[in-house]
């Protein structure tokens, strides 16, 4: 255990928090992805869930090399936490999507099918963006998110929004 704290940069106990919420999103993921292949053999979901966690976990991993060197934090273990807020953000923006869509009146029978997922993708995207950040101050990381969003905006050329912040 103590192995594990070290490569990860924990300090204190509360932190494993986060490596656990990773593999559990991490299997459950897997579990749903198996879902999506396999219908009707429980042992084969079961492996195929093992498998898909293995190939995801190895991959994730292969991420948080790469990403360790581009993004600043302080600790590694907070690179889970950051990941956790990322998939978090995604799902909950098509949750937020969805009756905003709906209290607009938007529909696939009142619009062009090409329109409506144009519109349907610019109000997920306007909320994840609100919600990466909401999220990632509700897991302590609102000083990064807030950077990631001032680049990306900077990327969109929509800077000006900024008021010349550096």
């Amino acid at each position: 255990m103590n192995t594990f704290k070290n490569q990860w940069d924990i300090k204190s106990n509360w932190q494993l928090i986060f490596p656990v919420l990773g593999l559990i999103g991490l299997i459950y993921s897997s579990y749903k992805l198996s879902n999506l292949f396999v219908k009707d053999s429980m042992l084969f979901k079961v492996i195929s869930t093992l498998v898909l966690s293995i190939v995801l976990l190895k991959f994730t991993l292969f991420l948080f090399t790469k990403l360790e060197k581009k993004w600043e934090l302080e600790y590694r273990w907070e690179m889970i936490r950051v990941f956790i807020v990322f998939a978090i953000t995604g799902t909950s923006s098509v949750f937020v999507g969805k009756p905003i869509i709906k209290l607009l009146g938007i529909t696939k029978d009142n619009l062009h099918p090409s329109v409506y997922w144009v519109l349907y993708i610019l109000i997920g995207f306007i909320f994840y963006q609100i919600l990466l950040l909401l999220i990632g101050w509700i897991f302590g990381q609102f000083n990064f998110f807030w950077s990631f969003e001032k680049r990306m905006m900077r990327k969109m050329k929509i800077g000006f929004l900024l008021k010349d912040e550096e």
